[in-house]
């Protein structure tokens, strides 16, 4: 019972971050060069991840992402069983989020869909892909960093939701930010077309840079 009630969690948690971060992202456009838009889209992502910390936190931990999940299964903070019954919820999670932005907004609204942005320097797959390592690592590193200590409990939602807003305010204008295949995998499919034919970049990308995260600090705390 007690992990069906983490999985529920994480199911809310990630509707949450689809309907109000990518929802935010169609109502707004998200466009590097939209100015208001870009900024209100990375603060809706960061917001949620404060909001749902201190609702949900306490009860599932409030992954809401499976880059995280991997880097707690990495950690031995979560068990194989868990780690899938997280992220199948995180992706059904992302699923109702997607049904009920094409309610609001219509199915051909794009679902606020990662796929690789023109315009920008090298702006290709292996650049996307190597964006989305770094973006993540960097988010999921603060996450183990600040969760470590049980001293900064009462800070953490707020850490972890700044950080993914600044991991967004860099990466919309190279993928949209993704740090998160369950929040990328759902809009794509609801999509289609091209965000759905690069969507495993933003599966890939993000799992390795979660891992990557938690290998480089469990070097770096050990004395």
């Amino acid at each position: 019972m007690e992990s069906i009630k983490k999985y529920i969690a994480e199911c809310i948690g990630t509707f949450v971050l689809v309907a109000f971060g990518c929802g935010t992202a169609v109502a707004v456009g998200c466009s590097s060069k939209a100015g208001c838009g870009y900024i209100l889209t990375a603060l809706a992502f960061g917001l949620v991840i404060v909001a749902m910390a201190y609702s949900i936190g306490n009860i599932s931990g409030c992954h809401i992402n499976p880059a995280v999940s991997i880097a707690m299964l990495i950690r031995k903070q979560l068990s194989v069983k868990d780690f899938v019954g997280y992220v199948v919820s995180q992706c059904i999670g992302a699923a109702i989020g997607c049904v009920v932005l094409g309610i609001l907004f219509g199915f051909d609204c794009g679902f606020g869909a990662n796929q690789i942005q023109a315009g920008w320097a090298n702006g290709s797959v292996g650049g996307a892909f190597l964006a989305e390592v770094i973006l993540t690592f960097v988010f999921v590193i603060a996450i183990i960093g600040v969760t470590s200590k049980t001293e900064n409990t009462a800070v953490s939602g707020i850490v972890i939701g700044l950080t993914l807003a600044l991991v967004h305010i860099l990466g919309i204008a190279l993928t949209g930010t993704s740090v998160n295949p369950a929040r990328s995998l759902m809009p794509a499919i609801f999509a289609g077309g091209e965000a759905l034919s690069q969507v495993w970049i933003f599966i890939v990308a993000p799992l390795i840079g979660g891992a990557l995260a938690d290998v480089v600090y469990t070097y770096l705390e050990k004395e």
